[in-house]
């Protein structure tokens, strides 16, 4: 192998779908053209859907005081594997549902408690460092950039996210038009 070539990322096997639903804070991640620069706050719920393979997912920002989301759903890119390799679809912009995105969600690790997970994708464009509370300690934060490394990512490019202490709730903030965070986030402001 040469210096150039990445090693195959490991993925997670054997992921219980329902411990991991629930909210997640994102602690760090890659830029993104789909989240603002100045977003704080940023969360994911995952909730199982009646039909028990799919994933109901809704993504929070809060920027400039207000509160930005987009839903989509999340799915297994391959039914019959054991690897935690899914399948996201946005629509985006939200009222055009002609235009899906979809993007590969791959739990790279995820702690025996389900408290914290690294999330990425195989061109490593892409990285999210997720914990069930609004902060992580160092100690865990290093270990868990330490495993990114290990998977073949460059972790300068990660940036730590913003959390206050007493993260806002869905329904007490005011709100962004829904997904309209990610639309200015393609062609502006």
């Amino acid at each position: 192998m040469t210096t150039t070539e990445k090693k195959e990322m490991e993925v997670v096997k054997g992921l219980d779908v329902a411990r991991y639903m629930g909210r997640w804070y994102e602690i760090a991640s890659f830029p993104s053209l789909f989240q603002p620069k100045n977003g704080a706050d940023t969360r994911a719920t995952y909730t199982l859907n009646p039909d028990g393979t799919t994933i109901h997912v809704l993504n929070e920002t809060w920027s400039n005081g207000k509160r930005g989301y987009i839903e989509g759903s999340a799915y297994k890119a391959d039914p019959k594997s054991d690897e935690a390799k899914l399948k996201v679809k946005f629509y985006v912009p939200p009222f055009l549902p002609i235009f899906p995105v979809t993007g590969d969600y791959w739990v790279l690790y995820i702690d025996p408690d389900y408290q914290h997970a690294l999330i990425g994708q195989p061109s490593r464009s892409y990285l999210w460092i997720l914990s069930r509370t609004a902060h992580m300690e160092e100690e865990t934060y290093k270990q868990l950039v330490e495993k990114a490394v290990e998977q073949g990512y460059d972790v300068s490019k990660l940036h730590k996210t913003t959390q206050h202490d007493t993260p806002p709730e869905s329904d007490s903030a005011p709100t962004d038009a829904k997904g309209v965070w990610w639309f200015k986030s393609l062609f502006g402001k």
